[in-house]
């Protein structure tokens, strides 16, 4: 050790199921198995770690070991120091020594890419007869697996037929290989062919997948984690290593969508196997706060079990078919629900009012377009012009489309960008329509819901988008952009309370002093007979929100 002292090697016949044979590192006063051992031979036990003050554990070496990090003692230089500034100076000391270094060591298996299945990209390769293995030659590729085969759900097709295997190579005999490639091993590439799809002449164009790659964004179930998101990260730094694309990883950003949920509904037999009922097959009663009081199938009328909310599965029948919902609503509901009912990278619950919510939602938005489009021909929106009504109209129009902005495109939080866009079109639907300029920050705001709504109900928006005049696709449009102006208040609503009551609202300039603000405040007739033949003894001022008068 670092101390230079002398440490006694022990052999014995200590046997762990996670270990082979060899040396293992001992610290008896900090690994149970360790001071286990210690205590049966009667060996020294030092320690060199103990709690730190604010821990409130106990350290007894004499009853057990002490697992936990703490802080160093018995270890010169380095005691006192708590776990990470320890581990980083005994490297260093180690590294200045010459006798060690840190190094990160990374647990992974081989992926075993074959399958002894039919389906499956067969594997290029050819056996010999003296034992050797060879690729198949590039003029032979690719090999295609035969399509005239027959199932028989004992042994793949091509491994039954000792026929398709035969082949030649340079003018000798030679078998194909009969596993085919695991699944995962060209669906973890296929982002690059699609860069270059129509090239019938080699996997993929370097100069069209370097333009393209690395994906911007990559979205999948948490399943994928594993399995083909580390795949397909395999596979490209082969690509890269072959000099077929120039970039280290394959995709920029990752977003790992959350389960869908649904009610789930069954019976149990004698015997306690279930049986799993769909539940657009089952009538429900709820109670006050929606909860399924009672089930019954709609085929016999009898009562089924509620297996409360789960993960869609055939396992447990719960699908939803969405055509059935798609018929009844259209595929903009469905969209505008599954985005506004949970934060994507949660669990979302289907539940039918949500859907109908979503439903009423975007009938409110065609209604108040149509009334936009009925008003015809509207100027310009003129800034220098506009009331403070319409200021502040502009400004939630304006608010909204930077929140929606940042929220699809840095938090990736689609609900609360829908949320926005719901506050906006409440706010909207209250302005008034009279004067040329309220018909213009109204029609401002309702192309801004159309364009900020597309990418999630894209249907809707694209018949509105032409039906509001524009001769382009909403497709080709630039995405609304933020009137920085707008933003600004010149004035502000300020609540005047007198002891803790509101008893006035007032507007003021952004601007305004305390002094102005209280001035103002004090003169309100309402807030005058709450003063009056009183002594104000406290003014508190939040800065254009809120004026509190305390006086008694």
């Amino acid at each position: 050790p670092l101390t230079g002292e002398k440490v006694a090697v022990w052999v014995a016949n200590f046997v762990l199921m996670g270990y082979g044979s060899g040396a293992v590192m001992s610290v008896p006063g900090h690994d149970q198995r360790d001071w286990e051992f210690a205590q049966k031979y009667s060996l020294p036990i030092k320690q060199v770690v103990q709690p730190a003050p604010d821990d409130n554990q106990e350290c007894d070496l004499s009853v057990a070991a002490y697992t936990e990090k703490g802080l160093l003692v018995n270890s010169e230089q380095f005691n006192g120091l708590a776990f990470t500034e320890a581990f980083d100076g005994i490297a260093a000391k180690l590294e200045a020594l010459g006798a060690g270094n840190k190094k990160v060591n990374y647990r992974l298996r081989d992926w075993g890419v074959s399958r002894q299945r039919y389906w499956g990209s067969p594997i290029p390769m050819l056996n010999l007869e003296n034992g050797e293995s060879v690729p198949v030659p590039v003029d032979q590729l690719p090999v295609v697996l035969p399509e005239d085969v027959q199932m028989n759900g004992v042994i793949s097709p091509i491994k039954a037929d000792p026929e398709w295997a035969k082949t030649e190579y340079n003018g000798q005999p030679a078998l194909r290989e009969t596993d085919t490639f695991d699944t995962f091993m060209e669906s973890s590439w296929y982002y690059a062919r699609y860069c270059s799809a129509q090239n019938q002449d080699a996997m993929l164009d370097p100069k069209q997948a370097n333009y393209w790659l690395p994906v911007d964004q990559y979205v999948g179930g948490i399943e994928h984690a594993i399995l083909h998101l580390l795949y397909s990260r395999f596979f490209h730094k082969l690509l890269r290593d072959e000099g077929l694309v120039n970039s280290d990883e394959p995709y920029k950003r990752l977003l790992c969508q959350g389960m869908v949920l649904a009610d789930s509904f069954y019976r149990e037999d004698e015997s306690g196997k279930k049986e799993w009922f769909s539940p657009a097959d089952v009538d429900t009663v709820k109670d006050e706060k929606g909860r399924i009081t009672q089930a019954q199938l709609k085929a016999d009328g009898k009562p089924v079990e509620h297996g409360g909310m789960t993960k869609m599965s055939k396992s447990k029948n719960n699908g939803i078919d969405p055509q059935h919902v798609i018929d009844l609503y259209g595929a903009d509901t469905i969209r505008v629900f599954t985005m506004f009912a949970a934060p994507p990278e949660q669990t979302l619950e289907w539940v039918d009012s949500g859907v109908e919510g979503a439903n009423r939602f975007i009938k409110r938005l065609w209604k108040l377009s149509q009334d936009v489009i009925d008003l015809g021909d509207v100027p310009v929106v003129d800034i220098k012009s506009l009331n403070g009504e319409q200021k502040n109209l502009r400004r939630a129009i304006h608010r909204t489309i930077a929140k929606v902005t940042d929220d699809v495109g840095r938090r990736q939080t689609f609900n609360t960008a829908v949320a926005a866009i719901m506050e906006l079109l409440n706010n909207l639907q209250k302005a008034p329509q009279g004067t040329p300029q309220d018909n213009a920050v109204l029609r401002e705001g309702v192309e801004a819901m159309v364009l900020l709504l597309n990418p999630i109900a894209p249907h809707m928006c694209h018949v509105l988008w032409h039906d509001l005049g524009h001769k382009n696709d909403i497709e080709t449009a630039p995405w609304p952009k933020v009137d920085e102006s707008a933003l600004v208040e010149d004035e502000k609503l300020i609540i005047v309370q007198v002891n803790g009551k509101v008893r006035a609202k007032i507007t003021v300039a952004a601007d305004a002093s305390q002094e102005q603000v209280q001035a103002l405040g004090l003169a309100q007739e309402n807030v005058q007979q709450f003063v009056e033949n009183k002594t104000v003894r406290k003014v508190i001022y939040i800065a254009g929100k809120l004026l509190n008068i305390v006086a008694n």
